[in-house]
C-alpha cells in the first residue's frame, strides 16, 4: 500500500472510531447522571454488554501506543488527553502557534467531577501536564514530564468553556521549562509549571 493510501486509510479510520468513543462519552455521562429505574438500567447494562463482547473479539493485546502516518503525523489514539478512540479523554485538540504558544479549548463534564460542580484537581494536572508538555515535544525528539507545580488558585467548573494554553520560558540542555494556566472567561482557574527532559539519545 502507497503512503499515501496509508494517510487517506487513517483518515478513514478516524472517521470510524472517532465517533464510536464519542458515543460512549456520552454513555459515560449519562451512566454518572441517569436517574432511570432498575429494569431500564438492567437493560441497558445487557446491551453494552453485548456491544463490548463484539467489540472484544477484534482488540489488539494491550495499549494502542503511538505511531506515526507516512506523512509525519503522530497518531496517538489511546492518549488519555487528546485520545481520538479512548472515551476517558475529553478529548483536547492542542494547537501551536508560530510563537510557540500551545492552546486548546474544552469543556469538561460529569465525568471529571471532583468537588460538586467542579473539575477533579487531578483532571486539571492531566491537561497541564500535557498541554505544558507539548511546548516541548518534537516528532524526532519526546520529551517527559520531569516535574510539574499547580497553583490551583479556585475551583474550575464543569460544564463551561475553558481554555489551557502554554509556553516555553527557557531551556537548559536537555531541560524545557515551560509555564501555562487553565482559565475560564473569569480568570485563571489553575497555573502550572513544568520541566521536561528530552532524554540523550
Amino acid at each position: 500500500m502507497s503512503d499515501e493510501m496509508l494517510c487517506i486509510d487513517y483518515r478513514r479510520l478516524e472517521s470510524v472510531y472517532g465517533p464510536l468513543a464519542q458515543s460512549i462519552r456520552r454513555l459515560v455521562d449519562l451512566s454518572i447522571r441517569t436517574e432511570a429505574d432498575p429494569e431500564t438500567v438492567a437493560s441497558a447494562k445487557a446491551k453494552i454488554d453485548s456491544a463490548a463482547d463484539e467489540l472484544s473479539a477484534s482488540a489488539r493485546p494491550g495499549p494502542f501506543g503511538v505511531q506515526v502516518t507516512p506523512d509525519g503525523q503522530t497518531i496517538a489514539w489511546g492518549n488519555a488527553v487528546i485520545g481520538l478512540r479512548n472515551p476517558v479523554a475529553p478529548p483536547l485538540v492542542i494547537h501551536h502557534e508560530p510563537d510557540g504558544l500551545v492552546w486548546s479549548e474544552f469543556t469538561l463534564g460529569a465525568a471529571y467531577e471532583g468537588p460538586p460542580d467542579h473539575a477533579h484537581g487531578g483532571v486539571s494536572a492531566l491537561i497541564l501536564d500535557h498541554v505544558l508538555g507539548a511546548t516541548a515535544h518534537k516528532l524526532d525528539r519526546p520529551v517527559y514530564t520531569g516535574t510539574l507545580t499547580l497553583r490551583y488558585r479556585r475551583r474550575t467548573a464543569l460544564g463551561r468553556p475553558l481554555r489551557a494554553e502554554a509556553h516555553i520560558e527557557r531551556t537548559e540542555g536537555v531541560k524545557t521549562f515551560s509555564v501555562g494556566h487553565i482559565a475560564d472567561e473569569d480568570g485563571v482557574t489553575v497555573a502550572a509549571e513544568g520541566i521536561f527532559i528530552s532524554p540523550k539519545t
